[in-house]
């Protein structure tokens, strides 16, 4: 018997996308390696898919830099680099910058309230010292912002970008020094998005991304000389 009443749909991944983001998060997790090889027939099985849907969801991967395609051999989680870094970082600071400006014309008081939200439990994760937590609430916050600049385009070569260096910065970890910088940059960000002031925010997302920059690119020198 039908109901007469007014009843969305539920909103379905498609088969496709759900493997892009079921892979993504195994190589940003690192429980996918830098450097190792895809086992796509295990990948199979634990999924449920043929191989083809699964090639097709490689594919996209191997755009977004996360993986490597080699003929006849498979595919292969990508190495990060320094050179990688170091030409990534400067362009997602750059994108930042623009988007706290943009940001800061555009957002709305409902949007300004739940950035707000998100830096408080910023802040409760660093206070509990839980790392995961804190990577996820940050990634929040700086997409929170991207999304109140109100440019797709920005948006789109940001999520791009951050994709790739993700994995990089959950990989580095953070010493307790520069955590505690980490959060002090948050602090002035939250600050200078309340008090909408576009030149100071962009000022300090370009600050906040170069000290990302770096804290990586220590990991990546001192994993390099151990091995």
């Amino acid at each position: 018997m039908a109901v007469d009443v007014d009843v969305q749909l539920i909103a379905r991944k498609s088969l496709h996308q759900e493997l892009v983001d079921r892979l993504q998060l195994l190589i940003i997790s690192n429980r996918l390696k830098p450097g190792s090889k895809i086992p796509e027939k295990d990948l199979c099985e634990q999924f449920g898919v043929s191989r083809t849907p699964l090639r097709e969801a490689l594919k996209v991967l191997a755009t977004d830099g996360l993986v490597r395609l080699e003929q006849n051999r498979g595919a292969w989680v990508s190495n990060i680099t320094v050179e990688e870094v170091e030409e990534v970082f400067p362009v997602l600071g750059t994108l930042e910058a623009l988007s706290g400006e943009l940001a800061c014309k555009n957002m709305t008081e409902s949007e300004l309230r739940a950035i707000r939200k998100l830096h408080d439990q910023l802040v409760r994760n660093y206070e509990e010292r839980n790392l995961d937590a804190y990577f996820k609430t940050n990634q929040k916050i700086h997409k929170a912002i991207l999304s109140a600049a109100r440019n797709k385009t920005l948006l789109s070569y940001w999520q791009t970008l951050t994709i790739r260096m993700q994995r990089a910065r959950y990989l580095a970890n953070m010493s307790d020094e520069r955590w505690a910088e980490a959060v002090d940059e948050h602090e002035r960000i939250m600050l200078f998005l309340e008090k909408r002031d576009g030149p100071k925010l962009a000022a300090t997302l370009t600050e906040h991304m170069r000290n990302k920059q770096e804290s990586v690119l220590r990991w990546l020198r001192g994993s390099n000389d151990t091995n």
